[in-house]
């Protein structure tokens, strides 16, 4: 995204007190406890085992890992993930695509 837009959308969501994470298409990761994780503005599921899932992000993947990881409902842009859940990893750097 070139730096004027950047610019543009940043000054649009704080003038219009918009969430950042919807006008920048940030991820936005809710989790509770160490047994369910929403994540929110994914580009796709790279991998998924019962230890790890791997979603594409617009800039780079985020990586959860754990024990008995079930994904309980699953969109076009929002994934929720069931079990127990050991660690957390988003990795900047180009789209990767599925």
């Amino acid at each position: 995204m070139p730096r004027v837009v950047r610019k543009l959308r940043n000054w649009t969501a704080r003038i219009l007190d918009l969430p950042q994470d919807v006008v920048l298409n940030l991820p936005r990761i809710t989790m509770i406890g160490g047994i369910q994780m929403t994540v929110e503005n994914h580009r796709g599921v790279l991998h998924f085992s019962p230890e790890s899932l791997r979603l594409a992000m617009e800039k780079g993947e985020l990586e959860i890992t754990g024990n008995e990881l079930v994904i309980r409902n699953i969109g076009a842009e929002e994934v929720f993930v069931e079990g127990t859940i050991t660690g957390v990893k988003l990795s900047a750097g180009s789209k990767k695509n599925p």
